[in-house]
């Protein structure tokens, strides 16, 4: 079992002449699980995640950090707030600095580093969150989705193990949503432990690890996604509504469609649930085959070779780098979010996909893959791009 990182003991909070935010709350946080808050607003997401790093204390109760009481000196608040990094709903709350460079180095150089390590650390922060390049950049000229990546960023360079989030696709289109929500997904596979808060069930449902339903300063409910959600008692004390794919998921076990203790958290299991019904009933095709290409490694110029040489492939691209490179050498994507599953649903079909990430990531496709084959039956091959393959 992970070691616990974060935990309340029975905190309480009240806002200077307001009413109690947090009433009597509990809970503990795993070494790399993804955790969602949910609740309305004025539910207490906000407060409650401003408790994670020092920025607000319990009036009463205990915060812990890897085990320890959290104290409020100076010197103990600076070095928790490295270890805990925070990521606002507005990031123009948070980015101060007149250029992207400045702004991602203040941290690094209020810590102590050396000039070499505070610019060691903003390269790899910025390229994490695929902004090299914007080192001289003005913060007020970037986009919505350019400053969040600032912001994190700037937390990034800090090298913490918890990332907070307020909100985090707020003021973001759906396709900057998906960008940062994968972006998450790549830090939480490097080890981070990532917690947000949000108020949207269709966002946290297939992402969360955990999830804590909150209304009125108190916990509803905590567990895993499926069960926090499948009781419509806690969701509608929550203010909340079921989301879709477990109200469809009901619908479907009404008309006998169901495997039992499963709950669909994808499209792709929506699909298996459905298929293992009616097995024998239709003809399914010889699967195809899901290639990776680990773009850290293949030499350039090869990816889009071996597209051209196999027609029809349908290419897509995990993490912020991936899809760089897909722009760079002009290689057409038609999967940015949930890749994985939709190359499985589409190897189903008996189409072939390709899949550009990084060197963190490429295992992330296979145990993905394989996991789905080992419960559902199926065979689906995996194989790894090499440049010897450019166009075979």
């Amino acid at each position: 079992m992970s070691s616990i990182v974060l935990e309340a003991r029975d905190i309480r909070y009240r806002y200077p002449r307001g009413q109690e935010a947090i009433r009597g709350i509990s809970f503990h946080f795993r070494r790399g699980e993804k955790i969602a808050l949910v609740g309305p607003n004025g539910a207490g997401k906000s407060t409650l995640l401003q408790m994670f790093n020092g920025m607000i204390r319990p009036d009463s109760g205990m915060m812990l950090f890897d085990n320890r009481p959290m104290e409020y000196d100076r010197a103990s608040l600076r070095e928790l707030r490295r270890k805990v990094g925070f990521v606002l709903q507005n990031p123009d709350r948070q980015i101060i600095a007149p250029t992207v460079y400045q702004d991602v180095a203040f941290g690094p150089t209020n810590l102590g580093y050396s000039e070499a390590e505070v610019r060691e650390s903003v390269t790899t922060a910025l390229r994490h969150v695929g902004l090299a390049g914007f080192e001289r950049r003005p913060p007020h000229q970037l986009s919505g989705g350019e400053k969040k990546r600032v912001a994190i960023a700037g937390v990034l360079a800090m090298d913490p193990d918890v990332l907070v989030f307020d909100e985090p696709t707020s003021g973001l289109d759906p396709s900057g949503s998906e960008d940062l929500m994968e972006l998450l997904d790549e830090l939480n596979h490097e080890g981070k432990t990532i917690v947000i808060s949000t108020h949207d069930v269709e966002l946290a449902y297939p992402w969360a690890d955990r999830v804590i339903l909150l209304a009125d300063g108190q916990i509803i409910k905590e567990d895993i996604p499926d069960v926090a959600f499948g009781n419509t008692k806690f969701v509608r004390m929550a203010h909340l509504s079921v989301p879709t794919l477990l109200e469809l998921s009901a619908e479907l076990e009404k008309r006998g469609f169901f495997i039992p203790g499963r709950k669909p958290r994808s499209v792709l299991d929506m699909v298996h649930i459905i298929e293992s019904q009616a097995r024998g009933s239709c003809c399914h095709p010889a699967p195809g085959t899901i290639t990776v290409c680990n773009v850290d490694t293949i030499a350039p110029g090869t990816t889009p070779l071996w597209v051209q040489a196999h027609p029809g492939i349908a290419v897509g691209a995990m993490g912020t780098r991936a899809k760089q490179c897909a722009a760079m050498e002009q290689v057409a994507l038609e999967f940015t979010y949930g890749v994985i599953d939709k190359c499985i649903l589409r190897a189903l079909r008996g189409k072939d996909s390709l899949i550009l990430t990084n060197g963190s990531m490429v295992g992330r496709v296979t145990e993905r893959v394989e996991a789905y084959c080992k419960e559902s039956g199926n065979v689906i091959s995996v194989a790894l791009l090499e440049t010897t393959d450019r166009l075979s």
